[in-house]
């Protein structure tokens, strides 16, 4: 089935101006804090925008995130923040579910600016993105943490002044022989990945339906080591 939002990655519009990330361009040297956080949840998937990077080993966030929302049946179809969002319920609480617009390494300003905007609690952000360091069928959520040499979690640590915040992060491996890196994330999950890619994404909606439902605790107990 097609993703609510995949026509739109062709071409991402126009009309997104860089003054739609005020409220992180006014914060950008200040740690995040809310004084009163508000219940809502925030689910942010990485990866880079456009038709030809949807379905490389990078975009595993926005994969992730696209199943999540057509499972929970919550279409995004709206743009806030250089990003496309739904705003809605998940297991009975306040979601915002999240893709940033932007390329990978401009990730910070949008969901940074999501957070001010609904009032965000670290604790209840969670952002799930592609790791190198992580054997492919992998998933690891951790409290913390660094970049894990992630560009898109760099940009948001970076935005944030922290990296206490729940991660996801879902394995594609270390890259063949002498292949670059920066080559190897690039590529598309080959035919040979397709059955535990699917078994991968099935276990992260899961995993964020836990985080949001019982905690992250649980949820990394449930569903930290291979996906199966």
């Amino acid at each position: 089935m097609e993703s609510p939002s995949q026509n739109f990655w062709i071409n991402p519009p126009a009309y997104v101006k860089i003054s739609d990330c005020d409220y992180a361009e006014a914060n950008k040297h200040m740690a995040y804090s809310i004084e009163k956080p508000s219940e809502t949840y925030l689910i942010a998937g990485l990866g880079n925008p456009g038709l030809e990077y949807r379905q490389t080993r990078h975009n595993f966030g926005f994969l992730a995130l696209d199943a999540l929302a057509e499972d929970a049946k919550l279409p995004l179809k709206k743009v806030k923040f250089k990003a496309m969002i739904a705003e809605g319920r998940l297991e009975g609480k306040p979601v915002v579910l999240a893709k940033p617009l932007a390329f990978m390494n401009e990730s910070g300003p949008s969901i940074t600016s999501l957070m001010h905007f609904f009032k965000i609690d670290l604790e209840h952000l969670l952002i799930i993105h592609d790791d190198l360091d992580l054997p492919f069928g992998t998933i690891r959520m951790r409290a913390e943490g660094g970049t894990s040499g992630q560009k898109g979690m760099a940009s948001i640590i970076e935005r944030l002044g922290t990296q206490t915040f729940p991660r996801m992060r879902l394995g594609i491996g270390h890259p063949p022989g002498q292949m670059e890196p920066a080559d190897y994330v690039l590529q598309h999950f080959s035919k040979a990945d397709n059955e535990v890619l699917k078994i991968v994404l099935k276990f992260a909606v899961e995993a964020a339906q836990t985080f949001v439902r019982d905690g992250l605790v649980t949820a990394m107990n449930r569903y930290n080591g291979e996906a199966g």
